[in-house]
Order: C-alpha cells, then sequence, then structure tokens
C-alpha cells in the first residue's frame, strides 16, 4: 500500500490510478513503432517510466495483444539510444571529417 501523490488516500502497488480521486499514479511516456516488411501489422510499444526508472519494450501482435515484454534500467536505455543513434559522421569507417555524401546516399 502507498499514499496517493494527489489526494492521501491509502493505494495498493497495482493500481494505476488512484480509486479515491482518478489521480494517475505512474508517470510514464508511451511511443509505439509499427513493424515493417514481414512484421508489418505489429507493433513496438516503448514505454519510459520517468519516476521509476526503467523502460519496458513489447512486441504487440497484428490482434493488438502483447507477445513478448522485457524492461531495462535507465542505463541500459541510453546504451541503446546509442546504439541505435549510430555512429557520428565523423566515426564512421571510410569517410574523413567533412567528406560529401554520395550522390542518393544518407
Amino acid at each position: 500500500m502507498h499514499a496517493c501523490r494527489q489526494c492521501g488516500g491509502s493505494i495498493e502497488a497495482p493500481f494505476r490510478y488512484c480509486p479515491w480521486c482518478a489521480a494517475p499514479q505512474r508517470a510514464k511516456l508511451v511511443e509505439f513503432f509499427a513493424g515493417t516488411g514481414t512484421e508489418a501489422g505489429k507493433a513496438l510499444r516503448v514505454s519510459r517510466y520517468t519516476e521509476e526508472g526503467h523502460v519496458r519494450f513489447s512486441v504487440w501482435n497484428e490482434s493488438g495483444v502483447a507477445e513478448a515484454a522485457v524492461s531495462v534500467d535507465d542505463e541500459a536505455a541510453l546504451q541503446l539510444a546509442g546504439f541505435l543513434r549510430g555512429p557520428s559522421p565523423a566515426t564512421r569507417p571510410g569517410r574523413a571529417r567533412g567528406a560529401a555524401r554520395p550522390a542518393g546516399g544518407r
């Protein structure tokens, strides 16, 4: 049990909203990313729990049911963000700093 941040009422841990005043008990940000190719129709849902200090990834199927999920702490989430960002143009192999991009390249 914990106290509601808004009204101070007693709330059991699994409740996402206060039963007394309806205030949300978790602060989270959520984004969906649609699958492509053979995963079209599926989605990756990423939830960042701002106060709990973790990020949760879940894979949703075409029927809107979560098939798998995993949580990582904020440190691992930052490591993942760096991985997804990729190397900076200056550190990419075969490219000198300030070199022009190939025509049609990204």
